[in-house]
C-alpha cells in the first residue's frame, strides 16, 4: 500500500512538473526601470509605472516604448515611488494610480487618477491621500481593484509594527472609496470614532497584491509576511486580520515566532500561508478562454522565490492546490495583467515586460 501511494505521488509530481513546463514567456519589452504596475490598454497598448516616477506607454508588437508622463511629488525612497495603475470600470478615459506622495519629506500612499485619449495622459489629480506618512522607506502596499461601485487599495504598515492594529492610521489597511475619493456610506466603521472611516480592513503588515472577482463577488488581498508567513486573505468588511499580534512568521534576528501566535479570538485566519516566503508581489484572478486551465484560480507574482503562484480554489474560497510557473527564469515576478481576452502579460523588477505562451 506504502509502495502504491508513493508511486501514486511520484506520477502526480511528474504531471505538475510536464504541466509547469508547457509554458514560454515572450519577452515583449526590455530596459524597463522596475516595472511595478500595468494596465492593458488594447491589443497594441499596455501603459506601465516604473517605481522612480514615470509612465511609459509599451507597444505590445513591437517592444517600443515612450515616456508618457512623469507625475510631481513622487517620494521614490527604498520602497516607495510610484506603484499599481488600473483602468477605471466607471469612467471612459480614467486611469487611477497608486503612489508614495512626498509629504515635506515623507511619504504618504496615496491614490490619484488622470485621463488618457489618443496616446496622451493628462488632468493627474489626488484622489485621496491617506494619513499613512512616516519617513521610513518601507510597506506603502499599494494595489487597486474594482467592485461594480467602488475602488479599493492597500496600503502596507510602514514599517512599523504598532500601525498594525492601530485603526487612527490608514497604514495597515485596505481602504474602499467611492470613485470621487469620498466614504461609502455603508463602509463598515462609519459610526465607530475609533476607526477612520475609509477603513475596510485592518491588521495587514504589505499587501502588495489586491483583486476583485466580479462573478463570486470577493475580494483577494496577499500579502508580506516576514520571515515565513506570507498570506493569502479573503477580505471581509471590517476584519482584522492581526498583523502584528498574530503571524505565522519568524523575527528576523532570530527563530522567534512574531506576535502572540498564529490564530487569535477575532482575527480572519489566512486562506493560505507560505513558508518559506515567497514574497508575493501582485495578485491576478484568471477568467478566460486563452488558458482554461487557470480559469477562477488566482495567480501570484513571486519576488524572492521567482515564479508565479497559480493558487486552486474551491467553491467555499478555501485554497486547495497551487501550481508553480515559470521557475525557469529565475525572474523577480512584479505585476500580472490578465487581458479582457484572457491574455497573460507580467513584468519582472529586472525591467523586462513578458507574454505568457503555451
Amino acid at each position: 500500500m506504502i509502495r502504491i501511494k508513493r508511486i501514486t505521488l511520484m506520477i502526480l509530481s511528474m504531471l505538475v512538473l510536464s504541466h509547469a513546463n508547457a509554458y514560454e514567456a515572450e519577452k515583449v519589452a526590455t530596459g524597463l526601470n522596475i516595472p511595478w504596475g500595468l494596465a492593458y490598454i488594447d491589443a497594441q497598448t499596455m501603459l506601465v509605472t516604473e517605481r522612480q516616477g514615470v509612465i511609459k506607454q509599451v507597444n505590445l508588437e513591437t517592444g517600443k516604448q515612450q515616456t508618457l508622463f512623469t507625475p510631481k511629488g513622487v517620494w521614490a525612497e527604498g520602497q516607495g515611488g510610484l506603484l499599481d495603475i488600473a483602468v477605471s470600470p466607471f469612467a471612459d478615459n480614467t486611469l487611477y494610480f497608486t503612489y508614495s506622495k512626498d509629504i515635506e519629506g515623507e511619504g504618504a500612499t496615496t491614490l490619484a487618477k488622470a485621463t488618457y485619449q489618443e496616446g496622451k495622459l493628462a488632468n493627474w489629480q489626488d484622489v485621496f491621500v491617506s494619513n499613512s506618512r512616516s519617513d521610513t522607506g518601507r510597506h506603502f502596499g499599494s494595489r487597486i481593484a474594482f467592485d461594480d461601485k467602488h475602488v479599493y487599495f492597500s496600503i502596507g504598515d510602514r514599517g512599523v509594527r504598532d500601525n498594525g492594529q492601530d485603526t487612527l492610521t490608514h497604514a495597515a489597511t485596505i481602504l474602499r472609496l467611492n470613485p470621487d475619493g469620498s466614504v461609502p456610506a455603508t463602509n463598515p466603521f462609519i459610526a465607530d470614532e475609533a476607526v477612520l472611516d475609509e477603513i475596510w480592513s485592518y491588521g495587514h503588515r504589505n499587501p502588495q497584491g489586491l483583486v476583485y472577482d466580479v462573478p463570486t463577488q470577493k475580494l483577494w488581498s496577499i500579502e508580506h509576511g516576514p520571515r515565513g508567513g506570507d498570506e493569502l486573505n479573503l477580505i471581509k468588511s471590517g476584519a482584522n486580520y492581526g498583523w502584528a499580534i498574530t503571524s505565522h512568521g519568524k523575527e528576523y534576528w532570530g527563530p522567534i515566532s512574531v506576535g502572540d501566535g498564529k490564530l487569535k479570538e477575532g482575527v480572519e485566519p489566512p486562506v493560505k500561508v507560505y513558508i518559506p516566503s515567497i514574497a508575493p508581489g501582485s495578485l491576478a484572478l484568471y477568467r478566460g478562454d486563452k488558458f482554461p486551465e487557470f480559469n477562477g484560480k488566482l495567480l501570484a507574482g513571486a519576488l524572492k522565490l521567482t515564479h508565479i503562484n497559480v493558487i486552486t480554489l474551491n467553491d467555499a474560497g478555501k485554497a486547495i492546490a497551487e501550481e508553480r510557473i515559470m521557475a525557469e527564469l529565475g525572474e523577480r515576478i512584479r505585476d500580472i495583467e490578465v487581458t479582457p481576452k484572457g491574455d497573460i502579460y507580467f513584468s519582472t523588477d529586472s525591467g523586462n515586460l513578458y507574454k505568457l505562451k503555451r
